[in-house]
């Protein structure tokens, strides 16, 4: 995860992370990120029923639950052993995981072991009473999904109407006490509706969102047209950013992050230097090193309803065990490994460009399930980095695609014709109803299908 609000609108300094020692433990939830012991945040898609048919889904859920999910006992037994080998977090993902029948047993439990309990849902089914209960046993979090607006989220999810149940279910958990949280998965449909989103956070005064980069895992695969381009993840990173500090500006202060490609950092920090944000890119960086990059196989890790362990959740065609054989501890501590072996110490490991890039330490080499997925290659390049040679300091490098100057996004193909000429008219101002001083995005993508997806999907 990469925190925008911490490295670009200052809310962390690297003291902060530092007065708590950098353990897993002591570290608020804010902070987690940069803990030094790397105890595994878990992913736990406790089920793989759901009751949306999302275009997205990396689990490739299913109406129903599979006939080899974990029984109560099972579960119980699982996450005894999680808390007990000192994960900080639990996340209960699915499928859809309040269609787990003892989903509040397995989070209470989670709890009084010592571990944050974190929920991941589409809301269809957080109505008053379930979000009261899930108050009363300290769950720590709810993240509820929205794939954009009205017409993008129902396209993504399946069904009409579910932008306003995730609404609904919105309201619902902050009227219970709870922290809420938005997750969106970024698209080429849905980068027209940042704003909106954006607006709607501000009006409901909801206090954090992630904010995806798409992963061809799962039904995800099948959204090849769905993906951003290096160009477009560009803009909307660095509309993120600046909508992010327009919300601070306005006297709200979010957490925002983008999540599953972490040259997003390193991109942040030169946005700040092209802005003149010298000093607090410096303080970004020193936050990027103490975090370390992508920790797949480290500081997280994935257990799916049958009990097997992947290095994330993405990763799924990697299992490196399963809890019916041996415990989770076991699993993750085992010598033999060698692939988790590996993952501990990337940098002897990965080749081409990450191996060459000058932001390797504070990036991590990106997201090894996307690079595998693309290439075959578990140590290839992240094919999602957008990063240009020039700025991860490639060799015979000179220029970068482009610079944020001046309130305009500039191309570097652009600059190099027309001798840093002024950006092109339209850039700015009403320009596809965009603010001033805000990059412009994009055409409007075609638009979603159901045709594009093979078989079921998953919220959450």
């Amino acid at each position: 995860m990469i925190g925008v609000s911490k490295l670009y609108c200052g809310t962390v300094e690297p003291s902060d992370v530092l007065r708590y020692g950098r353990k897993s433990k002591a570290l608020p939830s804010h902070l987690l990120q940069f803990s030094e012991d790397k105890r595994p945040v878990i992913v736990w898609n406790v089920t793989r029923a759901c009751n949306l048919s999302c275009l997205h889904c990396y689990a490739s859920a299913t109406a129903g639950k599979a006939p080899d999910e974990l029984s109560p006992e099972e579960a119980l037994v699982l996450v005894r052993s999680l808390t007990g080998y000192g994960a900080p977090v639990i996340l209960f993902s699915g499928g859809e995981p309040l269609m787990r029948p003892d989903i509040f047993r397995l989070i209470g439990e989670a709890v009084n072991g010592g571990s944050r309990a974190v929920l991941s849902t589409n809301g269809l089914l957080l109505d008053a009473r379930t979000t009261a209960r899930l108050a009363g046993i300290g769950l720590s979090y709810v993240g509820i999904s929205l794939d954009g607006l009205e017409e993008r989220h129902d396209a993504m999810r399946g069904r009409p109407g579910a932008f306003g149940e995730a609404l609904r279910a919105v309201d619902t958990a902050l009227d219970a006490g709870l922290k809420v949280g938005l997750r969106l998965t970024l698209t080429k449909s849905n980068l027209h509706d940042l704003e909106g989103v954006f607006d709607l956070m501000a009006a409901r005064r909801i206090p954090r969102a992630c904010f995806y980069h798409l992963v061809d895992t799962g039904a995800g695969a099948n959204l090849a047209d769905e993906f951003l381009s290096h160009a477009e993840t560009r803009v909307a990173v660095s509309r993120i950013a600046d909508l992010t500090r327009k919300m601070f500006e306005n006297g709200l202060r979010p957490e925002i992050l983008t999540v599953d490609n972490h040259a997003d950092g390193p991109f942040l920090c030169l946005k700040m230097r092209s802005e003149g944000r010298d000093a607090d890119a410096d303080r970004a960086l020193e936050l990027l090193r103490l975090n370390g990059g992508s920790s797949s196989g480290n500081g997280i890790g994935c257990v799916s309803w049958n009990g097997d362990v992947h290095p994330d959740q993405f990763w799924r065609s990697v299992v490196l065990g399963n809890i019916r054989e041996r415990p989770f501890p076991a699993i993750w501590n085992d010598p033999s490994d060698r692939l988790l072996a590996a993952l501990r110490d990337k940098k002897s490991h990965l080749t081409g460009r990450c191996r060459e890039c000058r932001h390797l330490e504070i990036c991590g080499g990106g997201l090894r399930a996307r690079a595998a997925h693309a290439t075959g290659d578990d140590w290839a390049p992240d094919p999602a980095c957008y990063l240009t040679d020039a700025e991860i300091g490639r060799e015979g490098a000179t220029l970068a695609a482009g610079i944020w100057r001046s309130g305009h996004w500039h191309d570097y193909a652009q600059i190099q014709a027309e001798g840093l000429a002024a950006p092109p008219a339209g850039s700015l101002g009403d320009h596809q109803g965009l603010q001033p001083g805000l990059p412009p995005l994009p055409s409007r993508s075609p638009g979603l299908t159901r045709a594009r997806r093979a078989g079921p999907g998953r919220s959450g």
